[in-house]
């Protein structure tokens, strides 16, 4: 994402990261911007709708200015905090429109909900317009993004609209729950998204790091933010808590707040637990195996050996959820590659598209994936595609030996399958991986002017 003539990014502080492991936002300011900036935005983009329609994924070429608020260096410096250098501007982006008068949402998670608690997607939430509650902004439920059911409604969760003046951006995770609230004015909202996506598993902060200890440990939620504190800072399990009472029994529990605590508490303890979660992924209640992958997933390296011995299950289900738990794992299950790539050729489509994605993660340091990967590209399901180059946008230029696929999914049905694949060959960086998404963008739509009003 870093261009010659931007400015460095602001790196932020250990309280920011803690604060989005905790919450799931983090609300920025871009105080340096003329207010003009952002009128000039808000009226061009009505201007956009009146004329045209919703330029959706055409929202950077069809409004450029838009992409100065994704290069400040407060948005950047976050984004890179957050996400790792690399981070990927996915090619999904969205201007919503809140009209006058509208009822808002129901609380929702985007349709793309990875249901993972490990920080690999996000979104971007710019408002070019004063937005106060009254104006319809997004509501949150703050730290909803663990969350697997909707937890709108139970008197513990409060919505929290994300009120602001024009120029307020907010990144979430991108598993938040979160809705567009009722305007109340006689003039529309805007809202623009966008999607971001890391590039690579964390090794080391990637923010202006000063050693801080989890400041929020005390908290029954204490288990789980120290895991991710721990992922953020690319640091290993190193000791084992104490825990009391049938824990293994809390993963069944109806109030998920009980059980998603059990998965992580479950996490921190020796590895004794793990026959009794391997026992669990095994279940035939999906909600019991997603909360024991979460603990298996935490465990790390302790868990890949008998995770990978249960990848040949009979039950689809279980397959899934195992490699699905494998993937989340990240580097530590590296030596699980071989795994699943023989799960990119499983029968159920469920299991190829977790393999595709898993495999992006896990096998991100070396080439060993590659030609499956490339393989998977000309899978009959979209999703196993989709997941299968963004894969390979992550090996970067450990998948120089399949450029030839990727060329060839630029021609790909679906459109994110070809961005994906673009971004893989700039990612690449090799002649032939030039070459091939040059001859691709020459051909492409390029002119932001052109409607029906101005052809040429």
């Amino acid at each position: 994402m870093m261009k010659a003539t931007m400015r460095p990014p602001a790196l932020p502080d250990d309280a920011l990261i803690q604060s989005f492991i905790q919450n799931g936002y983090v609300t920025l300011r871009l105080d340096d911007m003329p207010r003009s900036f952002h009128d000039d935005l808000y009226r061009d983009t009505l201007a956009v709708f009146e004329k045209e329609c919703n330029p959706g994924n055409n929202l950077i070429p069809r409004l450029p200015e838009t992409q100065e608020i994704l290069d400040h260096p407060v948005v950047n410096g976050a984004l890179i905090g957050l996400l790792g250098g690399n981070w990927y501007l996915h090619p999904h982006r969205h201007c919503h429109f809140n009209p006058p008068g509208s009822p808002g949402q129901g609380m929702h998670k985007d349709s793309w909900a990875k249901r993972h608690h490990h920080t690999r997607w996000m979104m971007a939430f710019y408002y070019p317009q004063d937005t106060p509650v009254e104006k319809g902004p997004t509501g949150i439920l703050s730290g909803s993004q663990y969350y697997n059911r909707s937890p709108n409604g139970s008197r513990e969760w409060a919505e929290t609209p994300l009120v602001g003046e024009a120029g307020t951006v907010t990144l979430v995770h991108y598993d938040l729950w979160h809705r567009g609230m009722p305007n109340l004015t006689d003039t529309p909202r805007l809202m623009m998204k966008f999607l971001m996506v890391r590039m690579e598993e964390p090794s080391t902060p990637t923010w202006s790091a000063n050693g801080s200890a989890w400041d929020g440990s005390g908290s029954e939620d204490g288990a789980r933010f120290r895991h991710l504190w721990r992922w953020y800072r690319g640091e290993k399990r190193t000791t084992a808590q104490e825990i009391n009472g049938d824990v293994i029994a809390e993963l069944s529990a109806e109030d998920e707040s009980v059980a998603l605590n059990a998965a992580y508490r479950l996490a921190e303890a020796s590895d004794a637990a793990i026959p009794d979660l391997v026992k669990a992924i095994q279940n035939e209640d999906g909600s019991l195996r997603r909360n024991a992958a979460y603990a298996l997933s935490a465990l790390g390296e302790s868990s890949v050996e008998p995770l990978t011995a249960l990848a040949r299950h009979d039950d689809a289900g279980v397959r899934a959820s195992v490699i699905d738990a494998l993937g989340d794992v990240g580097l530590a299950a590296e030596r699980a590659t071989p795994t699943l790539i023989d799960a990119l050729a499983d029968s159920s489509v469920e299991v190829r598209r977790v393999a595709a994605e898993g495999l992006g993660i896990v096998s991100q340091r070396g080439s060993e994936a590659s030609d499956a990967l490339a393989h998977a590209l000309t899978d009959s399901d979209e999703w196993v595609r989709r997941n299968a180059s963004i894969a390979l946008c992550r090996l970067g230029e450990h998948a120089a030996s399949v450029v030839p696929s990727l060329a060839k999914a630029l021609d790909d049905p679906t459109r994110y399958v070809r961005a994906n694949a673009a971004h893989a060959l700039g990612r690449i960086g090799s002649d032939d991986a030039l070459d091939a998404a040059i001859r691709h963008l020459k051909t492409a739509r390029w002119c932001a002017d052109t409607d029906s009003k101005s052809t040429f």
